[in-house]
């Protein structure tokens, strides 16, 4: 996302990021993914939720909803570049992107 308005790659975007977070559990799991050690189990964690993020494991998990919507979910959480996957051995772990959530904040600023 560029800082100018209304350029149709920033409209696009926006709408990406819209599409994701109108769901009301991709927006929860956004949410619980600002404070990780604060919502999920770290003393279960492979890898360091800060760093690296959750394992999906665990957001299905407390989401108590089937590994292939939650898959489903986190993937378009990703696509519109909200969260970033990283692969510790099997597992995917999942961390919000902050400097991407900001520029998207900024855009929406600078359009509406």
């Amino acid at each position: 996302m560029t800082a100018h308005t209304g350029s149709q790659a920033d409209v696009e975007l926006l709408l990406d990021v819209f599409k994701a977070l109108a769901n009301p559990v991709r927006l929860q799991v956004l949410q619980w993914l600002r404070e990780p050690e604060r919502h999920f189990p770290v003393e279960r964690a492979i890898a360091d939720p800060a760093e690296v993020g959750v394992c999906v494991s665990h957001i299905q998990e407390k989401l108590g909803l089937a590994q292939s919507t939650v898959s489903a979910y986190m993937a378009s959480l990703q696509r519109a570049g909200l969260v970033r996957a990283t692969r510790v051995g099997k597992w995917t772990h999942y961390k919000r992107d902050e400097a991407r959530i900001a520029e998207f904040v900024a855009v929406l600023g600078h359009s509406l």
